[in-house]
Formats: structure tokens, C-alpha cells, sequence
């Protein structure tokens, strides 16, 4: 850098042993005084670690939890297709099937925004936990359905209580970690909920052993004890769960942080990016950032991702089954360690994107990964090759997922604007499951090659996009180190690449 106002710019890409500091911004941001924290006292690197962790135990492992679940409910689907479902309901000819799976995520799509408010105004403690609780109820009813017709009503109930939850997990992570932590606590949020997600194949086989007990097909047995689970589930996040970091300093959960560790997650939090005060809300300042062109950017990506990850968390089992020509019992239960194989990969990418400060990269990698694997899904002639490509692609693709989240968390600034991106990110993910209930259709069985080169063509142009992105930023970046463009409403703010 030729100036000296360019050689003074902290540097914000710090690592996660940030300690607060007791006297100011360590941007030195020009924060106004409504921003910054009160004074705390210093607390040390051992005992930062140890708040984080004990925020990480009461925070992961619940919405985890939940998003297992929530995956599991709204999948569950294609496991009762295979268990005597679509016999039943006569779902083997036409697009009920794939209307069933598509309804949810139009009520999904709709009402992510307005949930995320409602998080924000009751804290995720209560409305998650009761959403929750709320959505596993109606999974219940989904096992005594007699007419196809009758669950597209209860998959459009069953999006709108889930449409607060995937946004408001995420948003609620955001606000606890800083930028170069929270990759990795995406990534073992959403490996939990994939791991648990792609287990409940397995738990499905077993539940549909429970065929003709008292009076219920198999496939009906999947639906009612699962959606006991989730029940239990959500009692479990509100014992469990604690609220956003400056409500916890106003009125502390039991048995998590005091009042001044609090008080300096706020003030480490604000040291990294300087968005803690949270404005009041309007609905103006709430959609201001609709107008920045990026925010659709990461949508789109996410999109076109999400794509993807739903068509073989829907369509996997009927492909085992159907393609590959594996037993009913074979296609439930070996559509579980893509997904493990993937939590390696998965985390694998999230601690190198926060260890070196990278996200775009990642993304690159993990879609290079799925670009080899579904080719040979697509034309190996050996079902075992096949099964092989199918455990590259899943890798790759969902890895993908928690790198396009870090991605925006880095990039944005501000608690309402990030509110309103993690709704809109999570919206397009649900466009992206309306798109990928349509990717492998029942008249392209047994190879589903259109399915497959579509999920190809949705990876590659997350490429491209993502290479804009990048140009952009870069652009954008040395404007800003010129002092010519203020990135974020702070000029000492510059986008993580």
C-alpha cells in the first residue's frame, strides 16, 4: 500500500483469539458511542476460550439437533415413497408425488422474512423451541392421510413453521461468533443436521418393521413416531438454547454466562466488526439491503446449491432403488454414508477457509469435487463406480453449503441486515428445494441423466457466479483502500474473499 492512511488500516482478519479490549474498538472504527459497548474488565485468551465453548455446547448441539429433525420432516417423504406410500395414496403415475415435495417449499419460500422478525422480537429460545414442537405435530397428522390431496395442505403448514427455523439458526450463530469462527460452526451445525438427516434412513428402516401394528401401514409408523421425536426435540432446545448475546446481557439464561462475559462477547464481537447495537426496527432499514446488488449474489449461489443437495436428499433412495438396483432395505440404509463421508469434507473445508481467511477457494474445491462425482454417477456402467461417484458428488455439494453461509457472514454488517440476508439466503435455498423436487423425474427412471446434467450445469454456474463475486469484492476492496468507496457503512470494513 502507497499511503500512509492505507498502512494504518487494521487488519480485520484476525483470528478467533481475539480478547475484547477494555477501552476501544480494536478496528478503531469510527463507531459512534451508541455502538460500543460499556467497559468490562479485560478477560484473558483462556477464558475467552472458555466462554466460547461453553456458547459453542449451548448453542450447536440444539440446532444441530433441530436441523436433523427439520431435514429429516421434510425428506421423510421419500422414505414413505419406497415403504408403501405411493401404492397407497396412488403416487406411482403423474406429478403427485413431486407436488407433494414442491408444496412445502412455497409456504417455505414465502414466509422465511417475516420469521426471522418474529426470532428477533421473541428470542430464538422460545420461538424456535415452539416451532418446532409445532411442525413435529403435523408430521404426526401425516400418518393418517388416505388421499394424496390432503398432504399438499399439511406440507404448506408444515414450510411455514420450518421457515423460521433454518434462517433464524443461522442468524442467531452469526451474532454469537466472529467472522473467522464461524465457518467452522456452520459447518458442524449443518453436518449434525446432515449426519442425523441421512442416519433417519436407517431409523425409517426400522420404523417400517412396525408394519400392521396397530392397524398402521410401515410407511405411516415413519411419520407418527417421528414426528414424536421432533416434539421431544423442541422441549429439549428450549431447556437447551439461549437467547442473542445483547439480550443475554440485559436478562442472563440460567446456568450459562454472567452478565460481564456477556458483556465481553459484545465487545469482542463489536472489535471484529462493529454491528452489535441493535437499531430499531423499521421496515425500511429491514429491506435496505434489497437494493446491493451482492446480497442476490450470495442468494442466487445459494440457490443453485441448494439445488443440488435437495435432489439427493429427496430422490437418492428411488435412485439406489431404481438406478443402481438395490433392495428396498439396501436403498434406505446406504443413503447414509454419502452424507457421513461428507461431514469430513465438510469440516475439513470450514477449518482452512477460517484458518488461512478464505471462502471463495473453498467454494471452488468443493464444487470441483461434485463436477468429477456426478459424471460417473451419471455413466459408470458398474453400480459400485456409481455408488462411488454418488459419495464424491454428496461431498462436495453439501460441503458447499455452510462455505456459501460463511461466505455472506463475512460480508455483511449490521444486525438487521444480517436478519434480512440470512431470510433472504435461506428463501433461495427453498426456491433451490422447489427447483430440485423437479430434478429427477419419474419418466427419466432408471438413469435420470437430465437430473443429473442439470445438477451439473447449477454447480458450474455457481462457479461463474462466485468468480464475479470474488472480481467484485476485489474491485471494491481497493476502492475502498484509495478511499474512494465506503464498504458496508465503515471504511475500515473490507470484504473477505
Amino acid at each position: 500500500m502507497s499511503s500512509s492512511h492505507e498502512k494504518e488500516r487494521p487488519d480485520f482478519s484476525h483470528n478467533e483469539e481475539l480478547e475484547p479490549s477494555p477501552t476501544k474498538d480494536k478496528n478503531n472504527s469510527t463507531l459512534d458511542d451508541t455502538q460500543k459497548p460499556e467497559y468490562v474488565r479485560e478477560f484473558t485468551h483462556k477464558e475467552m476460550r472458555r466462554i466460547r465453548r461453553r456458547a459453542d455446547l449451548r448453542l450447536i448441539p440444539a440446532l444441530g439437533l433441530m436441523y436433523g429433525i427439520s431435514l429429516m420432516d421434510r425428506k421423510n417423504v421419500s422414505n414413505a415413497a419406497i415403504a408403501g406410500m405411493l401404492d397407497d395414496l396412488k403416487l406411482n403415475t403423474g406429478y403427485g408425488y413431486s407436488t407433494i415435495t414442491l408444496m412445502f417449499f412455497v409456504s417455505y419460500v414465502i414466509f422465511q422474512p417475516a420469521m426471522t422478525i418474529l426470532c428477533r422480537k421473541f428470542g430464538p429460545k422460545v420461538f424456535l423451541s415452539s416451532i418446532c414442537i409445532a411442525w413435529g405435530a403435523v408430521i404426526i397428522g401425516f400418518g393418517f392421510v388416505h388421499d394424496w390431496r390432503v398432504m399438499v395442505p399439511l406440507r404448506v403448514i408444515l414450510g411455514t413453521f420450518e421457515a423460521g427455523f433454518f434462517p433464524g439458526a443461522v442468524y442467531l450463530l452469526s451474532t454469537w461468533y466472529t467472522r473467522f469462527e464461524i465457518a467452522k460452526r456452520y459447518s458442524v451445525f449443518y453436518l449434525t443436521g446432515s449426519i442425523l438427516s441421512a442416519l433417519s434412513g436407517i431409523l425409517a428402516y426400522g420404523l417400517m418393521q412396525l408394519e400392521g401394528h396397530g392397524g398402521l401401514r410401515g410407511w405411516r409408523w415413519i411419520f407418527v413416531l417421528e414426528g414424536i421425536l421432533t416434539c421431544a426435540v423442541g422441549i429439549f432446545a428450549f431447556i437447551v438454547l439461549v437467547k442473542f448475546p445483547d439480550q443475554e446481557v440485559d436478562s442472563p439464561s440460567p446456568l450459562f454466562l454472567k452478565q460481564e462475559e456477556a458483556k465481553a462477547v459484545l465487545e469482542k464481537l463489536n472489535a471484529d466488526r462493529g454491528d452489535t447495537q441493535l437499531e430499531p426496527f423499521s421496515l425500511m432499514s429491514f429491506l435496505k439491503p434489497a437494493k446491493e446488488i451482492e446480497i442476490w449474489g450470495f442468494a442466487l449461489l445459494f440457490f443453485l446449491t441448494t439445488t443440488v443437495s435437495y435432489s439427493f436428499a429427496f430422490f437418492l433412495p428411488i435412485v439406489l432403488r431404481q438406478n443402481l438396483k438395490f433392495s428396498v432395505a439396501a436403498s434406505q440404509c446406504l443413503g447414509s454414508p454419502p452424507y457421513v463421508f461428507s461431514a469430513f469434507v465438510m469440516y475439513a473445508g470450514s477449518w482452512a477457509g477460517d484458518r488461512y481467511k478464505k471462502r471463495a477457494l473453498i467454494i471452488y474445491v468443493n464444487s470441483l469435487v461434485s463436477l468429477i462425482g456426478l459424471p460417473i454417477m451419471a455413466f459408470h456402467p458398474s453400480a459400485a463406480v456409481k455408488y462411488f461417484g454418488i459419495f464424491i458428488a454428496v461431498a462436495g455439494v453439501n460441503a458447499n453449503i455452510p462455505a456459501i453461509m460463511a461466505y455472506q457472514a463475512n460480508n455483511i454488517r449490521g444486525q438487521w441486515k444480517r436478519a434480512f440476508c440470512s431470510a433472504t439466503l435461506t428463501a433461495f435455498g427453498g426456491i433451490g428445494g422447489i427447483s430440485g423436487s423437479l430434478v429427477f423425474r419419474s419418466q427419466d427412471s432408471p438413469l435420470y441423466r437430465p437430473g443429473i446434467i442439470a445438477c451439473l450445469v447449477s454447480i458450474a454456474l455457481g462457479v461463474v457466479l462466485t468468480v464475479l463475486l470474488t472480481l467484485l469484492f476485489l474491485y471494491r476492496n481497493r476502492k475502498a483502500d484509495r478511499g474512494e468507496y465506503v464498504i458496508n457503512d465503515s471504511s475500515e470494513f473490507r470484504y473477505t474473499i
